[in-house]
């Protein structure tokens, strides 16, 4: 398999200005709808309002958006080479899927070592 051949991304799907996306392993050169390797989970942009008491003073409901994941296989293919979009990667890491080494922040953050030159006079 190689590198960067497969990628662990969002399918939509749903209705118009209510978007559901499918957590998908696909080819990376297929479209975004286009049948996936495996279907992962689900994920609901959209914040649904909690019915449960929330620990708050003012007993606001609290909205939640909504993700399904199946954890072991997530771990599998990340472990196979499959990389996530930039979206998922920001799913993966708030569920601990992979750690906080994989944000675009932490790469930002990383000190770049540059050697030393000697100039001859």
């Amino acid at each position: 398999m190689t590198c960067g051949l497969v990628r662990i991304r969002l399918a939509r799907f749903g209705r118009t200005n209510n978007p559901i996306y499918n957590i998908v392993v696909t080819n990376s050169k297929k479209a975004r709808d286009a049948k996936p390797i495996e279907v992962l989970g689900v994920y609901n942009p959209i914040p649904v309002k909690n019915n449960k008491k929330s620990k708050q003073k003012d007993n606001v409901a609290v909205q939640l958006k909504n993700v399904e994941l199946d954890f072991d296989r997530a771990k599998y293919w990340i472990g196979v080479g499959a990389q996530p979009s930039d979206i998922v990667t920001k799913l993966f890491i708030k569920s601990n899927i992979l750690g906080t080494e994989w944000s675009k922040r932490a790469a930002l953050d990383r000190k770049v070592v540059i050697p030393m030159r000697k100039t001859m006079e």
